[in-house]
């Protein structure tokens, strides 16, 4: 039987009628408004932050991956608007959620901003609106806790209002793959909601891909995370392994690569951070301790990752140990402090935990990043330094943490003495096992 409100809602959308409310305008919500914006729907942006809603409606993007060109172009036709205000969802056909899911300090799943966010729009929802989550998440948030809280406003979920969940894919500073070509999984609470979702999704993304339930699209989010967390354990584990046998892990891996079949490249690092690959997974091995399974590879490769920043800083002293120095009162550059290359998000960054651990051993720690002009976080308060030819060969010891294009890693090794290199960047340059490329070089370069 279809469902009462949902002819009227497929109408809207296919006309382009539909009225769009994103709550949460950071690196998930901007894009998508704006992808909603330049498909010729109205959209309203919901933020707490008075600053980025100020920006928003000026057209200053401040997300790396939408252009101020393009944000201010929507702004400009009346597509995109942002406010404060919560009762602008009144307004919408359709209201989707994208905020932060960090973790508590005992590890714990925090969903505040999602209780906060529903609990702001929920008094201004109404019958036949569909309602998306897309902030990622445990699985049965959708059905143990957003469908409850509007259920206590009036509205019952699948057959008031719709409601669906669809996970975020944001890759920040992916060129290629980008919030319009991204497949995008969705699965509501019927089979109505998810077809509404569908389509709503469909008219701005090229691909959608339904799943039977808000659950299953919950759990597909924490599995392509996991995957990966559990494999760059693996290989940060491998990595280790072949530091104490003198192998280069990065000629290995490039050797497995040339098999057809049967393998996928992940690459080691000092750790991981961002939003997603440190937390995801802890919110999956969460909900299985509450079903009484225990999560052992999701648990161990957590671990093995969040070693890596204090191996780096192991690895620093043995290289400076080996040109008689110690790590106090040595001169240490750390190049790149976001959490990934050519991002400016320093968020549960492994170069936060490297900075701290040489301050504390009594290095003279500076840091460059183009990305990242200012370091006011997670206790830290610095500048970033312009990387100088003299700046290079004044210091101790030179460690490439995030590995920026912006980087001139042939200057680099010219210029410094001792170079720890944990992302592979100087690969090809003189002096490398596949040297490419020959530069003078000064440098000792040491891997990871």
């Amino acid at each position: 039987m279809p469902h009462p409100h949902e002819s009227s809602l497929l109408q809207k959308i296919a006309a382009r009628e539909a009225r769009v409310a994103i709550v949460g305008l950071g690196y998930v919500g901007l894009p998508l408004a704006t992808e909603f914006a330049l498909a010729g729907f109205r959209v309203c942006g919901i933020d707490v932050d008075a600053a980025r809603v100020a920006a928003v409606n000026r057209g200053d993007s401040y997300i790396g991956d939408v252009s101020s060109a393009i944000l201010a172009g929507v702004v400009a036709k009346g597509l995109l608007r942002a406010t404060t205000d919560p009762a602008a969802a009144a307004e919408a056909d359709a209201v989707i959620i994208c905020v932060p899911t960090p973790l508590r300090k005992t590890k714990d799943p925090d969903v505040s901003f999602i209780v906060d966010a529903v609990a702001r729009v929920r008094g201004h929802a109404h019958a036949g609106q569909l309602v998306v989550l897309e902030s990622t998440t445990y699985p049965g948030t959708c059905e143990e806790l957003v469908a409850p809280m509007l259920r206590e406003g009036g509205l019952e979920a699948g057959r008031d209002l719709f409601l669906a969940f669809s996970p975020e894919r944001v890759d920040p500073g992916n060129r290629k793959f980008t919030t319009r070509n991204i497949p995008k999984v969705v699965g509501g609470v019927n089979e109505a909601s998810t077809r509404v979702a569908c389509a709503l999704y469909g008219a701005v993304i090229e691909r959608v891909h339904p799943v039977s339930s808000t659950k299953a699209a919950e759990m597909v989010k924490l599995l392509e995370n996991t995957f990966r967390s559990v494999n760059i354990g693996l290989i940060n584990e491998l990595a280790l392994i072949c530091d104490r046998m003198g192998l280069d892990v990065w000629e290995v891996i490039e050797a497995a690569s040339t098999k057809p079949f049967g393998f996928m490249p992940f690459y080691p690092g000092p750790g991981l951070g961002g939003h997603c690959l440190p937390i995801d997974p802890i919110y999956l091995s969460w909900k299985a301790k509450l079903l009484d399974v225990e999560a052992s590879f999701i648990d161990l490769a957590a671990k093995v990752n969040a070693a890596m920043p204090r191996h780096v800083v192991e690895k620093v002293a043995a290289a400076l140990n080996d040109e008689a120095k110690p790590v106090r009162g040595s001169a240490i550059i750390i190049l790149g402090v976001a959490y990934k290359r050519d991002v400016a998000d320093v968020r549960e960054s492994p170069a936060l935990d490297i900075l701290k651990h040489l301050i504390a051993l009594g290095a003279r720690v500076a840091y460059s990043d183009p990305h990242v002009p200012k370091l006011a976080y997670d206790g830290l308060d610095m500048a970033s330094v312009e990387l100088t030819p003299e700046r290079l060969a004044a210091a101790d010891c030179v460690v490439i943490v995030a590995n920026h294009t912006a980087f001139d890693y042939a200057a680099i090794v010219r210029h410094a003495r001792l170079v720890l290199d944990t992302r592979n960047a100087t690969k090809g340059l003189c002096g490398d096992t596949f040297a490419a490329e020959c530069v003078p070089r000064r440098a000792r370069v040491v891997k990871l």
